[in-house]
């Protein structure tokens, strides 16, 4: 990645707005033309948005873009559609025991309107900020209870592969358990055992950082700084780690790209909560300034290596290890083209990227760290390539927001269009959400408006 230097969050300003103003028509399309029997519309073919039965995991960021939308705007048809949709449609993802996607569904509905109404943009009404909480919580505690203890006395959230998979995406979807933890709620299990939604989210992040992100320090011949494996395998007879795999990414011994993303964002989120997390909280599960400096090193890995490993613009490949990449004469060396001949970009790992590295930087610089402007100067360089064209979609025919999104490029699962090479020029709830819950980010920055974090209180 270049990143640039000089360019400002107020120069961004026409184009933050332009988001919100593309993003608008394109919710009230899927809204009007989606047949929920259908299930949940996950990524766009030629244009409009069609489902994927692995898991329903983009339930949460379907409403969620809606209720974004109205944080932006103000304009209260979106807010209904965020609202209403979440009451009747979201509570089976709230009792969901097969997933490890809790964070990701309930935070981008319950969270945000919990988040809105405490920050006094919707009236407050106590029923309906109870409803909301309580869905939170029990939330928190069915995706803690998908509990794998392995050596060391840590454990993790396993993914939905099963108890011996350690996924790296739960780093993002971990904040359901701090949110459930800080209003007040823990896990009961038998003989009425109070277990610690605090203490799970501790163990889990240190489990992905000691695992699934590689410093260089020798764990293995492709142990490169900042590298991220998607999932880790242990043995739950005895809690040994065995070995790196992956199922979305090229190999076990490459990064794929959004896996590399979910770490960078999630693990300045994790910073930025548990500076309001006391040392007496954190005592019986590790020493908060070594469970800190921890989350940092892995944001600090990530974010250097996505910058070594990025396009001009800031955008990723799919995979680092994707065998196409060898055939370009300098795969990183300019701007992205996301019609070319070898191997497809994932602009929604960018956009998750982006986020990662405000927070990051925004984390440094409350300390003082010189290295701040650096990865928020990553993030607005971000913002400038994913906020206007070939990455936003203008076209009012197009359902998608935010396109040159892949999903699973090992199963074929991405549409190539006709004439081309590699998928191209289709969206993804995820990449729309993100995109625009960046968007709202820098805007209550530029505009002085009250930080974006999953847990106000």
């Amino acid at each position: 990645m270049k990143i640039n230097e000089t360019i400002t969050l107020e120069e961004l300003g026409p184009k933050i707005d332009r988001v919100f103003e593309v993003a608008g028509p394109k919710i009230l399309n899927i809204e009007e033309n989606w047949d929920p029997a259908d299930g949940t519309p996950v990524f766009t073919v030629e244009g409009k948005y069609t489902t994927r039965g692995w898991t329903e995991w983009t339930q949460g960021f379907q409403f969620g873009c809606s209720i974004l939308q109205f944080d932006a705007t103000g304009d209260e048809q979106f807010l209904e559609i965020g609202r209403t949709n979440t009451v009747s449609r979201m509570a089976s993802h709230v009792s969901h025991i097969g997933v490890h996607d809790h964070g990701f569904n309930n935070i981008s509905t319950y969270g945000n309107l919990r988040r809105l109404m405490l920050e006094g943009c919707i009236p407050h009404n106590q029923a309906e900020l109870d409803f909301y909480e309580l869905a939170l919580k029990v939330s928190g505690a069915v995706q803690a209870a998908r509990w794998t203890d392995i050596k060391d006395g840590l454990g993790f959230i396993h993914s939905f592969n099963g108890p011996h998979s350690l996924f790296s995406d739960t780093i993002r979807s971990l904040r359901i358990l701090c949110l459930a933890h800080r209003l007040g709620h823990s896990l009961m299990s038998e003989n009425d055992a109070s277990i610690s939604l605090l203490g799970r989210s501790i163990k889990h992040a240190q489990a992905t950082s000691r695992f699934n992100v590689y410093y260089g320090e020798g764990r293995d011949s492709y142990d490169v700084p900042g590298r991220v494996v998607h999932e880790s395998i242990f043995n739950t007879k005895d809690g040994n780690y065995r070995c790196p795999s992956t199922q979305q990414g090229y190999s076990a011994f490459s990064t794929w790209t959004r896996g590399l993303a979910w770490c960078l964002c999630g693990y300045p989120e994790q910073l930025e909560f548990f500076e309001t997390v006391s040392e007496e909280d954190t005592a019986p599960f590790a020493e908060l300034e070594t469970f800190r400096s921890e989350c940092m090193k892995a944001a600090i890995a990530t974010a250097e290596f996505i910058i070594e490993h990025s396009c001009a613009d800031g955008i990723p490949y799919w995979d680092t290890g994707a065998p196409g990449l060898a055939k370009m004469e300098d795969a990183y060396g300019e701007n992205s083209e996301p019609n070319n001949q070898f191997e497809p970009v994932d602009s929604s790992a960018a956009a998750i990227y982006a986020q990662g590295f405000y927070r990051l930087g925004k984390h440094l610089g409350s300390k003082g760290d010189a290295q701040a402007a650096r990865y928020r100067q990553a993030a607005l360089t971000l913002a400038d390539a994913l906020f206007s064209s070939p990455y936003l979609s203008e076209d009012s025919g197009h359902q998608g927001l935010l396109l040159h999104s892949v999903y699973h490029k090992p199963n074929g699962w991405d549409h190539i269009p006709e004439g081309c090479v590699v998928p191209n020029g289709e969206s993804s709830l995820w990449g729309d959400y993100h995109l625009m819950e960046f968007a709202v980010l820098l805007r209550r920055e530029l505009e002085g408006q009250p930080y974006l974090t999953f847990f106000p209180m």
